[in-house]
């Protein structure tokens, strides 16, 4: 099977936790915070934590490669202000370490805002700059820069700005790009009709390229199409609809990544895991 499906688990109590939640829901990949969110600083991993990690990602049976860690919402690499650009940037290259020490190939994250102070190209230089000093201090694991809606002044929400990251990038071998479904479409990328989802994918593959997607988040989305806003919501309930995510799991294109759900019902996760291998056979 070429298909690794899992969700956002959380790893309260320690990051161990994490590969325990993703097996209860039938996951054969998962997402994961490696430190509280919400906060800057966090205690350092300890070796027992990160020994019983490995113990139990081995003893659930999902590959390192389709675990997809993503960092703490506060980080901007793109802050306009030198202070604040320094402390996320700080934090970003902590995240990667973590990351390291669990022996994780990748860390998603979104791209940075401008705040409306500075430029989209300067924003986009400064997030750019950030993430080349990351690559400089860390040996082994890919930068995954996800999509955006393009809310407020995130960046991210066109092909272009993730083109133009890997472009500035020092070392292309260690970025990626985590495509996220319901920001796609908030943004103004059609999936909803076979015609739709081939055209945006191919402007994908054109701008992009799939040699450089490494993960996907599964969501569909509460806003309406090109409303840039980020809203998710269950597979099918939303605007999106069902036909999409058959797409994708039919997609050959898509293959050996993790397919992340971050959708709002955490209780029906097995039940959209099952649905979309389901799509597998359909």
């Amino acid at each position: 099977m070429s298909k690794f499906v899992g969700a956002h688990v959380s790893a309260s109590g320690g990051v161990e936790n994490a590969p325990k939640n993703a097996q209860k829901i039938g996951a054969k990949a998962f997402a994961l915070f490696t430190k509280n969110q919400r906060q800057w600083k966090a205690k350092p991993l300890t070796s027992e934590s990160i020994e019983k990690f490995n113990e139990y990602v081995e003893k659930v049976g999902i590959e390192k490669k389709h675990i997809l860690p993503h960092d703490s919402y506060l980080i901007n690499l793109g802050h306009p202000e030198d202070e604040k650009w320094q402390k996320s940037l700080d934090a970003f290259i902590d995240e990667v370490q973590r990351c390291e020490q669990l022996g994780l190939d990748k860390l998603n994250f979104h791209p940075g805002s401008h705040l409306k102070k500075i430029s989209e190209e300067e924003c986009l230089d400064r997030i750019s700059e950030a993430m080349n000093e990351t690559l400089k201090q860390s040996s082994s694991v890919t930068l995954v820069i996800e999509n955006t809606a393009g809310q407020g002044s995130n960046l991210g929400y066109k092909f272009e700005h993730l083109r133009y990251l890997i472009d500035k990038s020092i070392d292309k071998s260690r970025v990626g790009v985590c495509l996220d479904t319901a920001h796609m479409f908030a943004a103004g990328y059609d999936l909803r009709t076979k015609e739709a989802y081939e055209k945006t994918m191919q402007e994908f593959d054109k701008i992009v390229g799939f040699q450089y997607l490494r993960g996907m988040h599964i969501n569909d989305s509460k806003a309406k199409f090109a409303s840039r806003v980020d809203r998710h919501h269950s597979l099918g309930k939303g605007e999106i609809g069902l036909d999409a995510f058959r797409f994708i799991m039919q997609d050959e294109r898509i293959k050996d990544i993790p397919l992340i759900l971050e959708t709002i019902d955490d209780t029906i996760w097995d039940k959209e895991i099952a649905l979309l291998y389901s799509f597998m056979e359909s």
